[in-house]
């Protein structure tokens, strides 16, 4: 019967085009009768394989017979390598006609060639034919499907070139030069970049390394004389070539994975000797190579305790010896209860103890692994103390109405001259790519974009905004950035606007400067540590209503700066036609570091209080804040808790002068107080003040 490949059930998308279009015939040397299913082997079983990422050593036939043997406990037989090679050959030596050269010495480790003199360029045999085909490969001729054989057959790609059109039979691997074209074996111009590694013959690009060869190299019907190319390529060099140009082939996919260096020289024996078969070709003695690296095997040290320890089995050190001796791994024993296991470097994705283990588990049996109860210390899980005071501070932002914002790391040019935040002195970082010109700098500080938020929703009439930040800021101190910059969280709150909704038992009033100092004293007790405000000036702040913030460790010591809190100054309120602003900005760390977060449980006092009230007059220009603090101190331990009730400004104690009325409350933790004991104490308290800040009873 006539038939055509279509009608035979074969896929003639993938023959020959003189194939596909008529009807098909066979080899001469087909013996007659003999059925059409061997002929063509069209009754073989094909594999399809779903491979994880890590397993590109089954990317190869050998490398499927070496996981089935391993299964089934049989060894694995590799192909003849030497037909072809040893007395048929051309009687020339390969390194008097051609040359081979490394430049790229990162991207290319070991580069191998065989010339094959007196080929013959046609078909390739049907059954070679027939394997391709099943493997989703068009057969082109017998060279090229004798490579495209043997890459499926050991996982590393060959290439052949045209030895005729090489200049001088040189091979130079280099990276491109800028405005270097080449075109490929598709019929497309390539512009090339310098990052891309090409196979040169030292004066022109004659293929993309480990991607596809380039036109002017092709081999066609009148070549006669081959350089046969086997390599190691860099994964990373040919995984970008490949993606930047959108050029995917079946080799860039093995070298993208890293091929097996061990199978470079092999994988070129078997091509050379198959070309010897069939394509009357003689190779020529020797291999001509060059090699910038080695490559080791991993040696790893594997004890049945370990094992046992993993998986929880009884597995003697013999039975895992015959494990690896179905693996094909090579090992030593080392005393009575260790191997040390040489990997086979077509095995890369074996490089801790804890692979070889997975290895073991496999073969030995998923469903012979016994179920069992976990042993040893357990750790339980806890957060650091940032992240619990993180949480904590967002806990109490949240609970006395504040809403959080998340900013946008990037800002724009200027933004630091307006508001330079806490580090005026912080050189400006730019970005080298960009969003927009909007987002071309890393922030130095957080209150600029939480001033964005507040006149975005000020434009949408919402007047009344209470916010606040956990982030961090990037500065460095140097012109031209040589290391990683300093990235320091901070918390911001921001806050404009009317204090409380208004309604018909009280007026809503505007946030002032003491909302967000109540705020932050509120942050220093549920912390833990003292608090302090001196007034300072500060760029982009009201120079009459800005203060340092510094805070000390409840136990004592020096204080620590932890930022700044003011208004926004007029001149930047109306810019952003915003009402009275007012921020504050704090480091974290530094807050983290006087934080004493353990949790202290205090009895409720069993002994009365006793209060007492003193009103002092003083300058106007003597902080409340310092007063208090004195009064603390000179009381000592007897006074309990001291709070401003009252500040007076008339005619009535003079315009310069101002009256603070200050509430006392003393208690002993251990008895009851006695009317001269208070008494005592509140005239050391006045005592101290008089002297300290010329203050007066108030009559």
């Amino acid at each position: 019967m006539i038939c055509s490949a279509k009608e035979l059930g074969l896929n003639d998308k993938l023959l020959p085009k003189e194939i596909q279009e008529g009807i098909l015939v066979l080899p001469e040397n087909t013996p007659v009768g003999a059925s059409i299913l061997d002929v063509l082997a069209l009754g073989d079983e094909v594999l399809e394989l779903d491979l994880t990422p890590n397993r590109s050593d089954c990317l190869s036939m050998i490398g499927v017979a070496y996981e089935v043997g391993a299964i089934l406990g049989r060894p694995v037989e590799l192909p003849d390598t030497e037909t072809g090679l040893a007395g048929g050959g051309s009687g020339v030596r390969a390194s008097d006609r051609i040359s081979v050269k490394i430049e790229a010495e990162d991207d290319c480790s070991h580069y191998t060639a065989r010339l094959i003199e007196g080929v013959r360029i046609g078909p390739s045999p049907l059954w070679m034919q027939n394997r391709l085909m099943a493997a989703g490969i068009r057969p082109i001729n017998n060279i090229v499907d004798i490579t495209n054989y043997v890459m499926l057959e050991y996982g590393q790609p060959l290439h052949a070139f045209d030895a005729d059109r090489l200049e001088g039979g040189n091979v130079v691997v280099r990276l491109a030069k800028e405005g270097e074209k080449l075109e490929t074996l598709d019929g497309v111009v390539r512009n090339l970049e310098p990052h891309m590694l090409l196979i040169t013959d030292g004066v022109k690009p004659v293929g993309l390394a480990g991607v596809m060869g380039g036109l002017n190299s092709e081999v066609t019907e009148s070549t006669t004389r081959i350089l046969l190319e086997s390599a190691k390529f860099a994964g990373r060099s040919v995984r970008k070539t490949s993606r930047q140009l959108g050029l995917r082939s079946e080799a860039s996919l093995r070298f993208e994975k890293e091929v097996n260096p061990d199978t470079v020289i092999p994988a070129l024996n078997r091509a050379a000797s198959l070309m010897a078969q069939y394509a009357s070709g003689q190779v020529a003695e020797g291999i001509v190579e060059a090699r910038t690296r080695t490559f080791d095997p991993v040696r790893l040290e594997l004890t049945a305790a370990r094992v046992n320890g993993y998986l929880g089995t009884s597995l003697t050190l013999d039975e895992i010896a015959a494990i690896m001796d179905r693996l094909g791994f090579a090992y030593e024993r080392a005393g009575a209860d260790a191997l040390h296991i040489s990997v086979p470097s077509r095995r890369g994705d074996i490089t801790r103890t804890v692979d070889l283990i997975e290895e073991v588990a496999r073969l030995y049996g998923y469903d012979l692994i016994p179920t069992t109860l976990m042993t040893g210390e357990t750790t339980p899980g806890s957060l650091k103390k940032e992240q619990r005071i993180r949480r904590v501070l967002r806990t109490l932002m949240t609970g006395v109405g504040l809403h959080e914002a998340i900013t946008y790391s990037f800002t724009h040019p200027g933004q630091k001259e307006r508001y330079p935040g806490l580090y005026p002195e912080a050189k400006t970082i730019s970005l080298a790519m960009p969003m927009s010109e909007e987002r071309s700098e890393l922030r130095t500080s957080l209150i600029p974009h939480l001033l964005e938020v507040a006149v975005y929703n000020r434009n949408r009439n919402i007047d009344d905004v209470a916010l606040f930040e956990i982030a961090k800021v990037y500065t460095t101190d140097e012109d031209r950035l040589t290391r990683q910059p300093t990235e320091t969280p901070l918390l911001a709150v921001l806050a404009t606007g009317a204090r409380r909704p208004a309604n018909w038992c009280g007026k809503p009033g505007k946030v002032d400067f003491y909302d967000l100092k109540g705020l932050l004293e509120r942050v220093a007790s549920v912390l833990g540590f003292e608090l302090e405000l001196v007034p300072a000036q500060a760029a982009g702040l009201h120079p009459g209503r800005t203060a340092d913030v510094y805070g000390t460790a409840a136990g004592g010591g020096s204080r620590t700066l932890l930022g700044r809190i003011g208004q926004i100054h007029p001149a930047l309120q109306q810019q952003a036609d915003l009402d009275d602003t007012y921020v504050f900005e704090l480091e974290l760390l530094k807050l983290v570091e006087l934080a004493d977060d353990r949790l202290a449980a205090q009895p409720l006092p069993k002994y009365p209080a006793i209060a007492r009230d003193l009103a002092l007059v003083v300058d106007r220009g003597v902080p409340v804040g310092e007063m208090a603090a004195l009064a603390r101190r000179t009381a000592g331990a007897l006074l309990e808790s001291i709070s401003v009730f009252d500040v007076y400004t008339g005619e009535r104690i003079g315009a310069d002068k101002k009256s603070v009325a200050f509430a006392l409350v003393y208690r002993h933790p251990e008895r009851t107080l006695q009317d001269e004991e208070v008494a005592a104490a509140q005239a050391g308290v006045v005592k101290a003040l008089e002297e300290s800040f010329g203050a007066e009873l108030r009559k």
